[in-house]
């Protein structure tokens, strides 16, 4: 291929996956399959419940849903493609294929680091100025932060994709990795990538450490207002609404920095698949668990589900 050329000989990818031994692949296949439906059932069941259950139409619930979506759809995105590949020879996946899943997963990352930001300065709001939560939490607030969450999301992964997918593959085409994430990708590049990190580094920056810095000033300015509360009972009330949401944010987004703020010559193949999971699988399926098991009201709106159900019948 002519040097310079900004376009790719290679047609498709093979992602190799976790291992070679089928026996090893099927027992994955059965725990992934496991985690997914789970994810699936757990975070679909929350986004039910706080459409049917009035009590839970606040500002709180309604990023919560948000979350849950993007949770589903994250794992979704490269889920189901890897228990195919898990139990068949053919581990294909066209190029177009793998762009379009590296846009759409990079998409809901990026969107869901904003939307925690966003639950933040939710959290902040009803803590420091409870009397004026609903007014200076409108609905109209809401839906602005979840669209300028997603419009960011859309926007940066576009960047992302187009600085990746712009450099030539000419082969090999065998990506060490369950899906095609861009620092796994980046690796079979016939071109130098020193360009790319700087790019993942600096939209790393941007899209990981601005949001988790807001989530930490949120959380600064709860603590002072926590330590002014007399009674130990109130703060204990106070802290325990906060505390799924730093146990979830923990989760996703330091495996997230790092992934994307190291230089690709640093990542190593199979460190990079352990981290994906964390945050691509792990954290989704223990989502739903860390926010109904801590949280009274979804534990009683789904109570009720139930009764609803049961009275149905």
């Amino acid at each position: 291929m002519k040097p310079g050329r900004n376009h790719s000989s290679v047609t498709e990818f093979i992602l190799l996956g976790f291992s070679r031994n089928p026996r090893t692949n099927w027992i994955l296949f059965f725990l992934f399959l496991f985690l997914y439906l789970f994810t699936v059932l757990g975070n679909g069941l929350i986004v039910t419940l706080i459409r049917v259950d009035a009590r839970l139409h606040a500002p709180m619930y309604f990023f919560l849903s948000i979350l849950s979506l993007l949770d589903l759809s994250y794992a979704t995105t490269t889920v189901p493609q890897m228990l195919v590949h898990l139990v068949r020879k053919n581990k294909t996946i066209s190029y177009v294929g793998c762009v379009v899943q590296m846009y759409v997963f990079l998409t809901l990352g990026i969107t869901e680091t904003w939307i925690f930001a966003a639950m933040a300065y939710d959290r902040y709001v009803a803590i420091c100025y409870p009397l004026h939560y609903r007014v200076k939490m409108s609905q109209t607030l809401c839906v602005l932060l979840v669209d300028s969450s997603a419009l960011c999301g859309l926007t940066c992964a576009l960047v992302y994709t187009v600085f990746a997918m712009n450099l030539p593959y000419c082969g090999p085409n065998e990506i060490n990795h369950f899906f095609c994430e861009i620092p796994a990708v980046l690796k079979l590049a016939c071109a130098d990538t020193s360009l790319n990190d700087q790019v993942d580094f600096i939209l790393g920056f941007i899209l990981l450490l601005i949001p988790l810095s807001l989530i930490l000033a949120s959380y600064v300015c709860i603590f002072v207002a926590i330590l002014k509360i007399r009674s130990t009972q109130g703060r204990i009330k106070a802290f325990s609404t906060c505390a799924s949401h730093i146990i979830v944010v923990t989760m996703f987004c330091i495996p997230c920095m790092v992934m994307y703020m190291r230089p690709g010559s640093e990542a190593s193949p199979e460190d990079d698949k352990k981290l994906a999971l964390f945050y691509n699988i792990i954290s989704a399926f223990l989502n739903p668990i860390i926010y109904s098991l801590r949280n009274k009201d979804v534990k009683k709106a789904f109570l009720k589900l139930i009764r609803m159900n049961e009275d149905t019948q």
